[in-house]
């Protein structure tokens, strides 16, 4: 075969094959189809259960089995993405109506993931099986050829309600999402049957019986005066909030508690114990610190956190403050993203329900078409029949008389008589004015003579009679579209009788959650660090009352201010600040907790030059020295910063910090390795930005470094031992330049 080589653009085909990837992941996965309102891989494993017979009077099935046939017939992609659709599929508290019936570990709503697919089992729900796989054997939708052209599935499901509303929909497509909220199943049909009755209709109408999100979780949808423009849009923001009641001791020894029913669907899973530490770290932290104790008390009945609270505390406030400070009041996020049309679109609530009655009305055409053929076709037989049982003498010697079953067939078709042999010449003259259909000739050569008894008789003809009604019935029905918007109401009607359940979700206008911290109260303490690493900090009192024997365990005692910060200098020439409060108070004997655990301090990699604290940096300057031989001064104010580590100074490579120290005399001396020193005024030190690298302070041998630098006033002795001498550092010359060179 000869080869075909294209000359184009890479960054055209880049970007067409980007799109084409986009595309595909957009249609094929990530959004749901607003017609039946299923992504397709949740279509397909519905599809499978459905060709596996899975019914809700059937037993269960093995989930591998499930899985393995979706994947093999119609999903080729991860066994585990299927199984997950499966799963959510069952769970009724992420879905408005569960339409997967799990035996066996389907996960909790607590977060809890469900079990292999080995273990469980699973079959479809009767609501499924009804509303929304029914009638696929009438070519109500079009099919098309699996992946592999072996067979054929469902472009879409026949769904009987606005699905996309029901259970809702979460997606992650290219560039785009989807997340739509569950509805209620009886107040999402009265919304279709309004627009159906009145095409006209408003949102504002619309909402009068569609109220608003109904999650399964239940809880309080707290704007409701936003509802409208984001139905409007298609777009918004939702703020939910969990129900809890407060309720107050009715003894005297009784305290006082924070009841908590129903939580918002946001915190669905994990957040569930997520909400739980956070009010732990609340209480921790003495935010909230009339929390005495906190119990998930959940089981299968449902959601009971229960929040006990110390006597006298205000019940109120706390409640407001769970709600500002944790996940007990969240946001949804609402895009109605579907495809619609072969693309992607943003749909309004009135555009959701056109679309659905648009798609109700192209299932019910094909549907009643195909019933209208099928009684048409009845009916000939029917009527066929009805003619035989009149002549069955005539049509009994026709087969007997006949060598062939085609030539009594084509005798009843045709009247052709010819190589049939009659005992009577009128029965031939009678023969040859037969005019069956071929149908009608067929079933009348399959007819059992048991057929002839007189009450087999009159139950042909009642049920002729029922035929031709039924004919009527469709003829109507496809000749009428107000009679077809009819149909789909009694559908309505009975799905709504059969499987509605009142609103779980409270819609209403409220307030947002009010809550004023009080200032924390600023008492002095001591920050206490031991020689493996561990800190806390201590009361001052209690610290004085045992100062002698905690000294022995701790290397360091740093007087602090409980609302402060603890800074720390490193010789890699990084600030690592703790908030006091973050860092656990503790007795004498309490051990603390590694410092690497409330900092981004790292022991094992970083050496501390200098822990102080913010209350003690105000106004001063602090000195830097580097082993090179940089220095410079830095104004306090330069390390004013809420973040946790920022660099305090710039380092060349290969080049740390020996000496992080506050200012606080004149004269400088700095000490090499080799024992070369250097005494020098402070203020020819120009004072820098901290992100600067310094000025050059003393000039090095190859190989030697500043290992220290001393401060002193002017004139005061300062003692060194060289050998067996001692000399007097006040004796060294002053240099007369100030340092040249600085290092940006």
């Amino acid at each position: 075969m000869a080869e075909s080589i294209t000359t184009t653009e890479f960054s055209s085909e880049m970007q067409q094959a980007y799109i084409n990837y986009s595309m595909s992941v957009i249609m094929a996965r990530a959004v749901p189809d607003i017609r039946d309102g299923l992504k397709p891989v949740q279509r397909r494993v519905l599809f499978a259960m459905n060709e596996l017979g899975l019914n809700a009077d059937k037993p269960h099935r093995k989930s591998a089995r499930i899985v393995g046939d979706a994947m093999g017939k119609y999903h080729p992609h991860g066994d585990s993405s299927i199984y997950d659709a499966l799963v959510v599929m069952s769970q009724d508290f992420k879905k408005g109506m569960a339409l997967v019936d799990g035996h066996g570990n389907f996960g909790s709503i607590e977060g809890d993931g469900a079990a292999a697919m080995r273990y469980t089992e699973a079959r479809l729900k009767k609501f499924t099986q009804e509303v929304y796989l029914a009638d696929l054997d009438k070519d109500v939708v079009d099919f098309k050829p699996n992946f592999d052209e072996t067979e054929e599935e469902p472009e879409v499901l026949p769904v009987r309600v606005p699905n996309f509303l029901v259970n809702g929909s979460e997606g992650i497509a290219v560039g785009m999402t989807t997340s739509v909220p569950t509805h209620n199943l009886g107040e999402v049909i009265d919304g279709v049957k309004l627009l159906i009755d009145n095409p006209a209709a408003t949102t504002e109408d619309l909402m009068a019986v569609i109220q608003g999100p109904d999650f399964p979780t239940g809880g309080i949808v707290i704007n409701k005066s936003d509802l409208k423009e984001i139905y409007e849009s298609g777009r918004g923001r939702i703020k939910v909030r969990g129900k809890a009641e407060i309720q107050r001791g009715t003894r005297r020894t009784d305290k006082d508690q924070i009841v908590i029913t129903e939580i918002p669907y946001t915190m669905v899973g994990a957040n569930i114990s997520k909400f739980l530490s956070d009010v732990a770290a609340l209480v921790e932290n003495k935010k909230l610190p009339d929390i005495l104790d906190i119990s998930n008390q959940s089981s299968k009945e449902g959601i009971r956190i229960v929040l006990e609270l110390r006597k006298g505390a205000d019940a109120e406030r706390i409640l407001q403050a769970l709600y500002k400070k944790t996940k007990l009041e969240d946001t949804f996020g609402v895009n109605m993203l579907a495809i619609a049309g072969g693309k992607p679109e943003t749909l309004s609530l009135k555009r959701v329900l056109e679309e659905h009655v648009q798609f109700q009305m192209e299932v019910n055409t094909r549907k009643y078409r195909t019933l209208l053929k099928k009684e048409t076709a009845r009916k000939e037989i029917q009527e066929g029949l009805i003619r035989a049982v009149d002549i069955i003498d005539l049509i009994i010697e026709i087969i007997r008389g006949s060598k062939t079953l085609k030539t009594a067939k084509n005798c009843l078709i045709t009247g052709e008589t010819q190589g049939i042999t009659f005992r009577h010449k009128t029965s031939e003259q009678q023969a040859r004015k037969l005019c069956f259909t071929e149908a009608q000739a067929t079933a009348i050569l399959e007819l059992r003579l048991s057929k002839l008894i007189g009450l087999e008789i009159l139950a042909l003809e009642k049920e002729h009679g029922e035929t031709v009604k039924k004919i009527a019935r469709y003829e109507k029905l496809l000749g009428s579209r107000r009679a077809m918007l009819d149909a789909i109401k009694g559908d309505l009607d009975h799905i709504k009788k059969e499987y509605g359940l009142p609103r779980k979700t409270q819609i209403l206008d409220a307030q947002s959650a009010v809550y004023e911290e009080e200032p924390e109260k600023e008492v002095p303490a001591v920050f206490l660090m031991n020689r493996f690493g561990y800190v806390k900090t201590m009361e001052e009192s209690l610290f004085q009352k045992n100062e002698e024997s905690v000294m022995a365990e701790h290397k360091l005692a740093l007087p602090c201010m409980s609302t402060g910060k603890i800074c720390l200098f490193t010789g890699q020439g990084n600030l690592h600040q703790i908030k006091v409060q973050d860092i656990p108070s503790g007795k004498p004997k309490d051990k603390g907790v590694p410092i690497e655990n409330i900092s981004n301090f790292n022991g094992e990699n970083e050496s501390g030059l200098l822990f102080t604290t913010s209350e003690a940096m105000s106004g001063r300057k602090l000195l830097f020295a580097t082993k090179r031989g940089l220095v410079k001064i830095v104004d306090a104010s330069e390390f004013e910063t809420i973040k946790k580590t920022i660099a305090s100074t710039k380092l060349g490579e290969g080049d740390e910090l020996v000496s992080v120290e506050f200012l606080e005399k004149s004269e400088l001396i700095l000490v090499s390795q080799d024992k070369t020193y250097l005494r020098f005024a402070a203020e020819e030190i120009p004072e820098m930005k901290k992100a600067s690298a310094g000025v050059r302070g003393m000039k090095l041998a190859e190989g030697d470094a500043v290992c220290q630098i001393i401060q002193a006033d002017p004139g005061e002795s300062v003692k060194i031992k060289l050998g067996s001498r001692r000399y007097g550092l006040d004796k060294l010359k002053k240099r007369d330049a100030r340092p040249e060179k600085i290092i940006k």
